[in-house]
């Protein structure tokens, strides 16, 4: 059955290149970035693997942990990383999972038969503290992530996590929001003390609440 947003992202224990780890464990109180690669020794990976480490800075500091997984070896990721290193003028400063088995994969729907029998598409599942999915991401092999669009996405989520209102089209980070319809006109001096714009009785724009 495949995954949805809201469900508890499904556990595993795994060998990773900085070790073994109990995935939900090694969350903790984090948000988390799963993100799977079709092969490694591949090109677009290793152009996404090396954003990856050169942005890691800017998941620390919004409190988010990422994590690769393949259905390839531990021995393979290791050489690979030299690799992604010397290519990409980085250093790979996140653990990629090995999934030979495809226990991962699986769990997480990451194989599209229709696709490719054997290696995994190029998902992404951002996790919140509470382990739910928060947003689910499919790529094709043949398409390189955004990884610009995935923070955004992470800022609009933590954002909406801890204040009443959404972000509409192309947000980020700074600029307006809208207060969702739930809040009653009369409830929003309280809550928004910044003021808001009436632009239709269902579309309330107000100033982003946490800057």
């Amino acid at each position: 059955m495949s995954l949805r947003l809201g469900d508890i992202a499904p556990d595993f224990t795994a060998e990773t290149t900085e070790g073994k780890i109990n995935f939900h464990e090694w969350l903790g109180t984090s948000w988390g970035i799963l993100f799977s690669h079709p092969k490694d020794y591949t090109p677009v990976c290793t152009t996404e693997l090396g954003t990856v480490a050169r942005i890691k800075k800017d998941f620390d500091k919004r409190n988010v942990k990422v994590i690769a997984v393949s259905v390839d070896p531990l021995s393979d990721h290791h050489s690979w990383v030299k690799d992604i290193n010397e290519t990409q003028n980085c250093t790979v400063n996140y653990p990629l999972i090995a999934d030979p088995d495809r226990k991962v994969a699986l769990a997480y729907d990451m194989i599209h038969p229709n696709a490719s029998e054997n290696a995994t598409v190029r998902s992404v599942f951002i996790i919140g503290p509470d382990k739910k999915i928060k947003l689910i991401l499919t790529y094709p092999a043949s398409t390189g992530r955004n990884f610009d669009e995935i923070l955004r996405v992470v800022d609009s989520l933590q954002l909406t996590a801890n204040y009443s209102v959404a972000t509409p089209a192309n947000w980020k980070d700074g600029q307006d929001v809208i207060i969702v319809p739930a809040i009653k006109d009369e409830e929003i001096a309280a809550k928004f003390p910044k003021g808001y714009t009436k632009v239709k009785s269902y579309l309330r724009v107000t100033p982003q609440p946490n800057k």
